[in-house]
């Protein structure tokens, strides 16, 4: 053979588990920033509005583009489907190996190795309903926004899936991100067991953080879906914008 292939060479499952650690940051952090953005609501219809038109591109080309949501979308979901395929080799495969691991887990009582198990259960669920999610906005990007996307909780029912969801994702990238910074030492200072502590901390921090933020966010979504269900499927108009538009219309009579 002329060239290896990275599971044949030594070096190969270093390369596997520093690709799998990479993706799995990258989607860690850009959970984070997604829960920090879809909060905006938080804020007022207004902020979310922005939020929506940063997204399409409007602030750079002057004006929105939907298809952009799409791409991103597009290229989330493959993070995540390359994510799984390599972490999916480290998966127990049969009812025996799934049977050997409880006895295992059962016998050693290890923290981390439950974490462990935590995370194969919830990036299970995890790699279907995100799936769902982003490909609603791939085939529909334009219905994002302070009425459509609360129109898509409440009217469209979609808040059980993410409610669901909000501690599959939050659990799982907290749990993730954690185990990556263990497993290569990074942030660990000169104490292994100061360090795994002080990580630990942060972790369930940050994840009771996040899923409080996104409890709030969803009743927020729920609450507007709700007052606005009469007219769902309108799209909202921030005031700047219905002003201007007053003014133009009533200087045309």
């Amino acid at each position: 053979m002329l060239f290896k292939t990275p599971l044949s060479s030594p070096r190969g499952p270093a390369v596997i588990d520093m690709l799998q650690s990479v993706s799995g940051i990258i989607l860690a952090l850009f959970m984070w920033a997604h829960m920090f953005m879809v909060s905006s609501i938080l804020l007022g219809n207004d902020a979310m509005y922005w939020v929506t038109k940063m997204f399409e591109g409007e602030p750079i080309f002057g004006k929105g583009y939907p298809i952009l949501v799409s791409l991103f979308a597009l290229f989330i979901l493959s993070l995540i489907v390359l994510h799984a395929f390599l972490a999916m080799r480290k998966f127990p495969a049969t009812h025996r190996q799934y049977r050997t691991l409880h006895k295992h887990l059962g016998g050693i009582r290890h923290t981390d190795s439950y974490l462990w198990y935590v995370q194969v259960i919830t990036g299970f669920a995890l790699f279907f309903l995100a799936s769902v999610h982003l490909y609603q906005l791939i085939m529909h990007p334009a219905d994002i926004g302070p009425f459509a996307s609360s129109d898509r909780v409440w009217s469209g029912r979609m808040w059980p899936l993410y409610l669901v969801l909000l501690f599959v994702v939050e659990l799982h990238g907290g749990i993730g991100l954690y185990r990556v910074l263990v497993k290569w030492g990074w942030f660990m200072g000169k104490d292994p067991k100061v360090g795994r502590k002080r990580l630990t901390i942060a972790k369930w921090t940050l994840t009771l953080f996040f899923l409080v933020l996104g409890l709030l966010t969803l009743a927020a979504y729920m609450k507007v879906g709700y007052e606005h269900q009469d007219r769902a499927g309108e799209r909202y108009q921030p005031a700047a914008y219905s002003h201007l538009n007053s003014a133009s219309q009533g200087g045309n009579h």
